[in-house]
């Protein structure tokens, strides 16, 4: 071999190597942006305001609610299943609670069921959209407003879905700083009053 010979294929496996590590960062963010776009793995969408058709069809929404390893609180939909007229609002509500002495900050995820449907379960607002935090003891109950988008009946795979399921997981999520350390401070305070 010669030394051209050596340089090029040094290169190559420089080059090669980066790309694919280049191309495996990415994939996430597009795999992300591919599940938003077309709902598939059961990703909602968002609107900034409600369905301007309402059918007169109705359709079956069931609430799922769970948390992950780990995530002390207690979390579970207020109202189990509803009944909506497609492109109507639904509000629905979660309640958590925190039954440790301590402030933990959760985020959720979320998906729908059938994974036909994701593309359809547009959310107006909804508390999976910002970490939640909850002090010692606190109970809150989190609402979320969707609607089902009427363009479901003209998708050949879920136009026939009569039933969908909304499922959120709570996770642990770090504090921010000002608040992990508001939370320490307001916990010495109160062992020393105890004291």
């Amino acid at each position: 071999m010669n030394e051209g010979s050596n340089s090029k294929l040094a290169k190559r496996i420089v080059i090669i190597p980066a790309v694919m590590l280049g191309l495996s960062f990415a994939s996430v963010p597009f795999y992300d942006w591919f599940c938003r776009v077309t709902g598939f793995g059961g990703v909602t969408q968002t609107a900034v305001k409600a369905s301007d058709i309402v059918l007169d069809e109705t359709i079956n929404v069931r609430f799922d609610g769970s948390v992950e390893s780990g995530m002390p609180w207690d979390f579970k939909p207020v109202e189990r299943k509803m009944k909506i007229k497609i492109g109507e609002t639904g509000l629905a509500f979660y309640e958590a609670y925190n039954p440790t002495d301590e402030t933990v900050a959760g985020t959720a995820s979320f998906n729908v069921y059938p994974y036909s449907a994701g593309a359809y379960f547009t959310k107006i607002d909804c508390f999976c959209f910002e970490m939640q935090v909850l002090k010692p003891g606190e109970r809150v109950q989190m609402p979320v407003s969707f609607f089902v988008d009427p363009e479901i009946k003209d998708d050949i795979e879920a136009k026939f879905v009569k039933s969908i399921t909304l499922s959120y997981t709570f996770h642990v999520t770090d504090l921010p700083d000002q608040q992990a350390s508001l939370a320490v401070d307001t916990k010495t305070q109160v062992e020393a009053l105890q004291e």
